[in-house]
């Protein structure tokens, strides 16, 4: 069985333009996320970028960092994903967005097992887990059903498609160590996000990004002052979410 990460990144962002590549110790952001992603073992790292040119940036990027990369559809993440799954012959693959910059490897590691053990179609995050520090693992034949019954090319909030229809076997990643389960907000969408990450990465001087999520976690939690540096975001953003969610099938 063949698995992968995907990195999902476009160049353009509403709320914080240009954040893949705004730079935290002299490094774009999305190579903090490419460089962290490749520590998850025995996974095709793939950056799931547009056809458009001006994500030519981000393949770019990828090759100077030697991973793949595969292009697609601008709206349409799900068929983004099944087209990267197909090129690369992957049977399942784990999300890895680019706005997580701090995503646990293990985690990761952990959920693409527990979907095969488990027999599962698709796999989510615990609702206490921080935001941003893992988000799906999901298998290639159930992402191909979902594109052949979705009835919209708007897929950006996928996970209706997996969760809501009655069709999939889902599952909750299991997380025991309770330094994980703290919902502080890590993933980058507001200028506070952006302030927020700086402040993690400058204190850990870490251009690998290789620090485990469980120390940065004890950090925020012994430093709560940096917490409320973008917690307060979370509401509108998880507004932001719901009122972009929408289940349409054919």
């Amino acid at each position: 069985m063949k698995q992968g990460v995907f990195i999902t990144v476009r160049s353009d962002s509403s709320r914080l333009p240009g954040k893949a590549f705004r730079e935290i110790l002299g490094l774009p952001v999305l190579a903090h996320v490419i460089r962290r992603a490749k520590l998850v073992q025995n996974a095709e790292i793939v950056v799931c970028t547009t056809t458009r040119n001006q994500d030519d940036c981000i393949c770019e990027l990828a090759e100077k960092e030697k991973v793949l990369f595969f292009r697609g559809s601008l709206e349409d993440k799900l068929d983004r994903w099944k087209g990267a799954a197909e090129a690369f012959g992957l049977d399942r693959f784990a999300t890895f967005d680019a706005d997580d910059l701090l995503c646990s490897p293990r985690l990761i590691e952990q959920g693409l097992i527990q979907l095969e053990e488990e027999n599962l179609d698709f796999l989510k995050a615990p609702e206490n887990l921080g935001i941003g520090a893992f988000t799906y693992a999901i298998s290639v034949p159930a992402l191909k059903k979902v594109c052949s019954i979705k009835g919209s090319h708007d897929t950006e909030m996928m996970w209706t498609y997996f969760e809501d229809t009655g069709l999939f076997r889902v599952g909750i990643l299991n997380v025991k160590d309770p330094v994980l389960l703290h919902p502080f907000r890590l993933t980058l969408d507001y200028p506070e996000d952006f302030e927020f990450f700086r402040k993690i990465f400058e204190h850990f001087q870490n251009r690998k990004n290789d620090i485990p999520l469980e120390e940065v976690m004890r950090y925020l939690i012994a430093n709560p002052s940096v917490v409320a540096v973008n917690q307060f975001r979370h509401e509108e953003w998880r507004k932001n979410q719901i009122e972009k969610t929408k289940l349409v099938l054919k």
